[in-house]
């Protein structure tokens, strides 16, 4: 046995010697190391070996496996080092050619709106909250005062993921969630940011699109704070001329309701194809918290008001940078987000 492993060792040195490309290489590997090469058939006679050499028989043979193995790691990391070379010496590189002019991004318009409303009203003392994008029904509706079989809860508006969960189609389910975690404690004053999801698709809505939501807790709050909050945020993101109404409206979670329109800012409230004729645009919708909702949440409704309202960012980013489009905003054309870094 030890003459054969001798006999094999040496043919081992030849033959690696004599190898010339990675295909050799591979084809020696499966004569030698393959499910019938020369080593996994010696390695398998270890059964006819006698009890008293099958430790010698057992060494010797990782021996030469560790020496196949050594040998051709060494010729393999040769031969990838001449094909690398020859890769280098075929291509060539003219480094005098002018190199292509790379066009820097620039902040995007979704998230600009963002920043100025967080920071509009985080100087008016609010806090900024998060919440799930992924929403239970519970959150979404059922603590907003929604009834079952309430239309915004068709599937046919809403993306559900399976009788529970849905994704959220406003960031007023942010209003069940913080009044849950605090319960009786006051003042709250917060706005939550986020992505909310609706079926829809057309110029002016998207499936996907952004809302922020504003909630306001506290003793002693009436409409006169709601109407002078929302006049302060018109005007400081929309300009100083901005004429704000408010007309009666209706929503499951607050009473009395009303929306929120603003003066046309393409014609300055004289009448134009973009408000129809009318002079004013719908900004958003608002109202005192119902007290249902301040019941559920944790909140006695015989002492405590507040007051919700929320806006579709990407809407408010259309009247804020003149967009015609909603669409443009998700089509990430370097065209036009290239005009608000010229804007800066």
């Amino acid at each position: 046995m030890d003459e054969k492993l001798k006999q094999i060792k040496e043919e081992l040195t030849k033959k690696f010697e004599q190898v010339k490309n990675m295909q050799e290489l591979n084809d020696l590997k499966v004569a030698y190391q393959g499910k019938k090469g020369i080593i996994t058939e010696l390695a398998a006679g270890i059964k006819d070996v006698a009890a008293e050499h099958k430790k010698e028989f057992g060494m010797q043979m990782n021996e030469l496996k560790n020496e196949f193995n050594e040998k051709f790691e060494t010729a393999k990391a040769k031969f990838e080092e001449q094909r690398i070379l020859a890769k280098l010496k075929e291509d060539t590189i003219d480094v005098s050619l002018p190199s292509d002019k790379i066009q820097m991004g620039s902040k995007h318009p979704f998230n600009r709106i963002i920043e100025e409303v967080e920071d509009l009203f985080v100087s008016m003392g609010y806090d900024v909250v998060d919440g799930p994008e992924l929403e239970d029904d519970e959150h979404c509706f059922r603590l907003l005062n929604y009834y079952v079989g309430h239309p915004a809860r068709d599937a046919q508006d809403t993306f559900y993921i399976d009788e529970e969960y849905l994704l959220r189609t406003q960031t007023s389910s942010a209003q069940s969630r913080i009044m849950q975690a605090n319960k009786e404690k006051s003042p709250i004053r917060v706005i939550c940011p986020g992505k909310t999801y609706r079926r829809d698709d057309d110029a002016t809505h998207s499936h996907q699109f952004g809302q922020v939501e504003g909630l306001v807790i506290d003793k002693d709050i009436s409409l006169a704070d709601l109407k002078g909050t929302l006049e302060i945020f018109a005007k400081r993101l929309l300009g100083d001329d901005t004429k704000v109404r408010f007309r009666p409206s209706y929503f499951p979670f607050t009473t009395p309701s009303c929306e929120v329109d603003v003066s046309c800012f393409k014609c300055g409230g004289k009448g134009c194809s973009l408000c129809k004729g009318t002079g004013w645009i719908e900004l958003l919708g608002a109202g005192m918290v119902h007290p249902n909702v301040l019941r559920m949440g944790g909140y006695d409704p015989d002492k405590f008001t507040g007051f919700a309202f929320g806006t579709g960012l990407d809407r408010l980013a259309m009247f804020r940078y003149n967009i015609p489009d909603i669409r443009l905003i998700y089509g990430n054309d370097i065209r036009f987000l290239k005009q608000f870094d010229e804007a800066e």
